[in-house]
């Protein structure tokens, strides 16, 4: 058991699952993530490089994953806008790594110390063009150690990159955590290299480990080798990437279900406002409303059977998260009208507590009695 900083254990989380080169650039609140790593790094035999920016930080663990290593970069809002263009070309060239975006209030500079979740929509889909996405979330200390081995598997399992979203607040706090021995998936390597399609395949051939490869962010054949005027080879590229996902949705799936079993009242959020909302459930129950807890730690792919499922079986649905309305979007879409959708949103730099979550349930469930 030991008193870990949330950033702290994002660095630890990385370090387990075989992260042995990070590149970024200083950003409030997830510098402390960049700070471990430069310390953790060298002893493992590891790199670490501060970067001119968020745009050659990503550049360079982009480069540093086909060199071979599990790589990783850390930003915040700003820092994470200027990363869209390598996101999309990561997603083309189908490389494995690791962004971490520790939210904070914005745009722009915004509100640099405290928390948000402003960037869910820019996680999924701030790169142009249609790729696929793996975006996960944490509302513990022990939870972002968990979900950043996590991140790091599911890149190397799909060879995509994996966008994992804390905030300021969960970046900063401090827990007692005992960390637990987490699963490591290891880079797949092509059983022949002479063989071996260097796309089109989860098998990964790093530079230096076969024959010349050719990596570019225009549309290409399987050997790599640019097929820029190709429409229909394009579409089978991105098909192939977005289905390998579609495929394991419940595998990827991550989520937290507290009371959901006999639930007339569904509060569905995600990362630190799931803390509060937990503490809403408590207050509900004791108040004999039966309320129910979905936490969702996957949030692209977004589990729409499941939520729809859910829906179903209940009266209300309330969405609290720190923006305007965002992650709502997708939940709304998944109801279809199943049971009345109420958003509780704020943009202001302050938690939800318990009580403004459990009004807003009492509120839907008022309504839904006068109906």
């Amino acid at each position: 058991m030991k008193l870990i900083q949330g950033n702290e254990a994002c660095a630890l989380g990385a370090m387990r699952a075989g992260c042995r080169f990070f590149a970024g650039y200083p950003i409030t609140p997830a510098t402390e993530i960049m700070e471990w790593m430069a310390r953790l790094l060298p002893p493992k035999g590891g790199v670490f490089i501060q970067m001119e920016d968020e745009i050659a930080a990503l550049a360079a663990v982009i480069g540093a994953s086909w060199g071979g290593a599990k790589a990783m970069t850390a930003t915040s809002g700003p820092g994470f806008s200027l990363m869209q263009e390598h996101l999309g070309y990561a997603a083309m060239t189908e490389t494995p790594c690791v962004v971490v975006d520790s939210q904070r209030g914005g745009p722009s500079t915004g509100l640099p110390t405290l928390p948000a979740q402003g960037d869910v929509m820019q996680a999924r889909w701030g790169s142009h063009g249609d790729r696929p996405a793996i975006v996960l979330t944490a509302s513990s200390v022990r939870d972002v150690y968990e979900i950043t081995v996590a991140a790091f598997n599911l890149s190397e399992t799909y060879r995509l990159p994996v966008v994992l979203l804390l905030d300021a607040l969960l970046s900063h706090m401090r827990e007692n955590v005992e960390l637990p021995e987490v699963a490591v998936v290891d880079r797949r390597k092509p059983d022949s290299v002479e063989a071996f399609q260097p796309f089109g395949s989860t098998a990964f051939q790093a530079f230096g480990d076969g024959p010349p490869l050719v990596v570019t962010g225009l549309a290409h054949a399987d050997t790599g080798r640019p097929r820029a005027s190709d429409g229909p080879n394009l579409e089978r590229m991105l098909r192939r990437s977005i289905d390998r996902l579609e495929t394991d949705r419940e595998a990827i799936t991550r989520y937290r279900a507290i009371g959901l079993d006999d639930a007339d009242h569904l509060i569905l959020t995600y990362g630190i406002t799931a803390r509060s909302a937990a503490g809403a459930v408590q207050q509900l129950r004791a108040d004999g409303i039966r309320a129910g807890l979905l936490e969702l730690q996957t949030l692209w792919p977004f589990p729409e059977r499941l939520v729809a499922d859910l829906a179903s079986r209940v009266e209300n649905v309330v969405v609290p998260e720190l923006n305007l309305g965002q992650l709502v979007m997708a939940v709304r879409a998944a109801v279809g009208g199943a049971a009345p959708v109420r958003h509780l949103g704020r943009a202001d730099g302050r938690l939800f507590s318990p009580e403004e979550i459990a009004t807003a349930v009492r509120a839907g469930a008022h309504e839904v009695s006068r109906a």
